[in-house]
């Protein structure tokens, strides 16, 4: 298949959280493809989006024969069609380890989404975070202890290279940022900080973040939510 021919389809890089997961991992893994960019938050958006998703979300993932709509879909199709990228480990039992906390991130942690919504532009003091966010935070810090500990001896990231479990994991790295989160005060030793800042310098993140200020958008809207 013609790399070229991918379209994937995405929201406000300042909001959309789901977005730029897959985004990051092709990007990082020099995957070409076209960005088909949708605002968000507009009487129109979901409208614009059925065109392209049928879930009405974004991402989407389009090729000439089907389209995917979900973030660790998407990413599980690129790993499939592109081992060569290795966007997970080449280890059986790291593989199994990657996405485990890559499935954990996709379907847990609700209450930071709500409570701390990705805005990448943005930087606001420490909120007053509540009891939920706490463990939450707590059980993000052990995870990317733990991985670093196993499995990152090779290089920055959680398993060493950049790969789909630091995608999944790459919105997280932006709210403790934007919300100036002292990770010290949730277990860390160091290790989980570095990590974030490594995750926020990768030149894909860097990318996102360019295209983001170039959308020129407000703060989301209060009690929203895009992962």
């Amino acid at each position: 298949m013609d790399d070229k021919l991918y379209k994937l389809v995405i929201g406000n890089k300042n909001w959309s959280s789901w977005s730029l997961r897959p985004w990051v991992a092709m990007t990082a893994a020099g995957i070409p493809f076209e960005e088909i960019s949708i605002p968000l938050r507009r009487m129109e958006s979901r409208s614009l989006i059925l065109e392209h998703s049928p879930s009405g979300t974004v991402p989407a993932l389009k090729t000439p024969d089907l389209t995917i709509w979900d973030s660790l879909a998407i990413i599980e199709f690129i790993a499939e069609r592109h081992p060569s990228a290795r966007l997970w480990p080449e280890d059986a039992g790291a593989r199994a380890f990657a996405r485990s906390i890559s499935a954990e991130m996709h379907s847990g942690f609700y209450l930071l989404r709500r409570e701390m919504p990705m805005e990448v532009l943005s930087m606001y003091p420490t909120p007053d975070i509540s009891d939920g966010v706490k463990v939450a935070i707590r059980r993000i810090v052990d995870i990317w202890k733990t991985t670093r500990a196993e499995y990152g001896v090779d290089g920055p990231y959680l398993f060493g290279a950049f790969s789909a479990a630091d995608a999944m994991y790459a919105p997280v790295t932006t709210r403790f940022q934007t919300y100036n989160v002292n990770l010290a005060d949730f277990g860390d030793d160091g290790s989980a900080s570095a990590y974030a800042r490594a995750v926020l310098e990768h030149p894909a993140m860097q990318l996102w973040c360019d295209g983001a200020k170039s959308e020129q958008v407000g703060p989301l809207p209060s009690g929203s939510s895009f992962g």
